[in-house]
């Protein structure tokens, strides 16, 4: 067995949580590659250490003294040393990033070396060979990360590791330039490292004990998701569930490679398998509910709109032209429906509305606006006949217009579109008719 293990932010926030995650590694000895991130909060009003990173920098570009912040982070780490009793400095390296941040090195470069430094102490905790993220983890100039660049070199590098503490979130430009992954960015570099090692698991320890049906602050207590495909979890993260960056599918998805969302403050729970496919039957009939607000939806007719050549295409030119990427697109015999998000919309609202009138020569537009989306997912509905009336059941009887309803073709999952103020009552109103009344 070989494992990828990824820590977050909240499972080393400090000595003792540290102290956690080496009895997990220490407790299966597949776990032979560690990606931690940069320590979160150690308590609700905390401050995480890369915001303050950001901070620090936003000084230092400034040409403020910056010495006050880098010192409260500088404590931050050498509490954990202490904490964990390790004959370790990190001066030197604090040092650098001093010199490093009076030369304008980058935000990215800030924002990275949290993850560098906690890298570092864990490599030293576990006794694990430490790899730096800019050797291995390769971007153009750009920005873009290179994943067969990356792939290659990792494989080779790792060929001869046994053990080793890869730092997640950054990486470097052939030249050096240090750039780093989105926030939550870790979660992607552990998967990568599983696929370069070929991983028989990636396990993502974070603070919760699995993928929730929904999100905690909409719905009190979720049920745990004990089995979710790559397919089903894309779709709910792009909707916005938050557990995992929704890019750390891809690499491992290639690989067939599971990942598993554990709980360090409670590793005996089983938590969350994510797999390529499964025969398992799902606990519900649907997997999760997950959504956005801040929608807008253009409805645009036209008579005989079906037999028009290209009229498609001259719609959604004009927000291609404006740099609007659409979300969904329903449609009707003389109707189309194009919906975006509003606050991109805005800006160039007047500017699409003339371009589809000047190259469609619609009969009639109007639109929707405060819009919230809501992604009803789960391979279990394609097996079930009247998803689509349950839902409509359950929100006529919480007084809940629906807006909008769109449906895959491969029946993964159901959008419907409510107005934001009915956003969280819908939710939870889709829940109770899905899985309370199934308990």
């Amino acid at each position: 067995m070989k494992k990828v293990v990824k820590f977050g932010g909240s499972s080393l926030a400090s000595a003792e949580q540290f102290r956690k995650v080496g009895q997990i590694i220490h407790a299966d000895e597949g776990r032979r590659y560690v990606v931690p991130s940069a320590p979160g909060k150690r308590f609700p009003a905390d401050v995480k250490v890369t915001d303050l990173l950001y901070q620090c920098y936003a000084l230092a570009e400034r040409d403020e003294d910056f010495s006050e912040i880098l010192e409260r982070i500088q404590s931050r780490y050498r509490e954990i040393i202490d904490g964990l009793e390790l004959p370790l400095s990190l001066d030197y390296e604090f040092s650098i990033i001093r010199d490093q941040f009076r030369a304008k090195a980058g935000k990215e470069y800030a924002a990275s070396r949290g993850e560098f430094l906690n890298g570092i102490i864990m490599a030293r905790y576990l006794g694990f060979e430490f790899i730096d993220a800019a050797d291995v983890i390769i971007f153009d100039e750009r920005g873009m990360f290179l994943e067969e660049a990356t792939n290659e070199r990792l494989e080779e590098r790792l060929k001869y590791s046994e053990q080793a503490v890869i730092p997640g979130f950054y990486g470097a430009t052939e030249d050096g330039v240090v750039k780093t992954f989105s926030r939550g960015g870790s979660d992607v570099t552990g998967s990568i490292v599983a696929r370069a090692i070929h991983a028989t698991m990636y396990e993502n320890w974070t603070d919760v004990s699995g993928f929730l049906v929904a999100d905690p602050r909409v719905v009190r207590n979720p049920q745990i998701i004990d089995t979710i495909t790559y397919k089903e979890l894309r779709e709910l993260s792009y909707m916005g569930a938050t557990v995992l960056h929704e890019d750390a599918i891809f690499p491992v998805r290639q690989e067939g490679i599971p990942i598993n969302i554990r709980n360090t403050n409670h590793p005996e729970d089983p938590g969350t398998m994510i797999v390529k496919t499964t025969c398992k039957k799902p606990r519900f009939i649907i997997t999760g509910i997950a959504g956005k607000k801040g929608f807008v939806c253009i409805n645009i007719e036209k008579d005989m709109m079906n037999s028009e050549i290209g009229f498609g295409r001259k719609v959604l030119e004009a927000f291609e032209k404006s740099g609007i990427s659409f979300e969904h697109m329903p449609s009707g015999i003389d109707t189309m429906s194009v919906i975006v998000h509003q606050d991109e919309f805005e800006a160039n609202e007047q500017r699409v509305l003339a371009q589809i009138q000047a190259t469609a020569c619609p009969d009639a537009i109007d639109m929707e606006t405060d819009l919230a989306l809501i992604a009803v997912v789960g391979r279990g509905m394609k097996e079930n006949r009247g998803i689509a009336a349950r839902i409509f059941a359950a929100l006529a009887h919480a007084n809940i217009n629906v807006k909008m309803i769109d449906q895959g073709s491969s029946e993964l999952n159901i959008i419907i579109g409510v107005r934001n103020r009915k956003f969280e009552e819908a939710i939870r109103a889709i829940y109770d008719i899905f899985v309370t009344s199934q308990l």
